[in-house]
């Protein structure tokens, strides 16, 4: 079995570690899986909440963040996340089962629509996420996906680290919605959903 080298950084959010396989985890977007049945998608987040002391599995381009329940110490709980991660890996299985999705965004979070009319400040706020924000999230173990502009307010998910983090609120506001005021002067506010 070839061996491999499993980097851990840890992440704003002090339950929550990344995981640095070496190697590109998922190919296009991201995949953040909340409770064990959302993880019955995916083999590797089943097996990690199955551990018992896991809350949260997120899928990033080449990181995998977990996170653990309130008590549970890393210390303890790491060499456990360690093997599964490096057992699936190796043997390079499916990060999906067939007919599994790997998508970013659960299905039932899809029917958000903006007013057309707001098409251009929409592909501004959207630009600025993607550019500017998910590279400096993704950093931490996590991600923000863009879901809707409405009235001056923009809605976004966090998901991963940033998923509970205590410093997620400071993000918002001082971070993100600091960025999008000043470039998109429609903005008025930064809202999680």
């Amino acid at each position: 079995m070839p061996t491999m080298l499993i980097e851990t950084e840890a992440t704003p959010n002090p339950a929550t570690v990344k995981f640095l396989p070496g190697r590109i985890v998922m190919d296009a977007g991201t995949r953040d899986f909340a409770t064990p049945e959302e993880a019955e998608a995916s083999p590797l987040a089943t097996a990690l909440f199955d551990l018992g002391d896991v809350t949260g599995v997120f899928f990033g381009r080449d990181f995998v963040s977990v996170t653990a329940a309130p008590g549970v110490s890393w210390s303890e709980l790491k060499p456990d996340v360690l093997a599964m991660l490096m057992d699936h890996f190796t043997a390079q299985m499916p990060l999906f089962r067939t007919g599994g999705a790997d998508f970013s965004v659960p299905a039932e979070e899809e029917t958000f629509t903006d007013d057309p009319a707001d098409a251009d400040i929409v592909a501004q706020i959207r630009e600025l996420i993607d550019t500017r924000v998910r590279p400096a999230v993704a950093n931490d173990g996590g991600d923000i996906v863009y879901r809707g502009f409405d009235k001056g307010k923009v809605f976004l998910r966090m998901q991963g680290a940033c998923s509970g983090c205590p410093s997620s609120t400071a993000t918002l506001k001082n971070g993100i919605e600091q960025l999008l005021r000043h470039y998109v002067p429609e903005v008025t506010e930064v809202r999680a959903v």
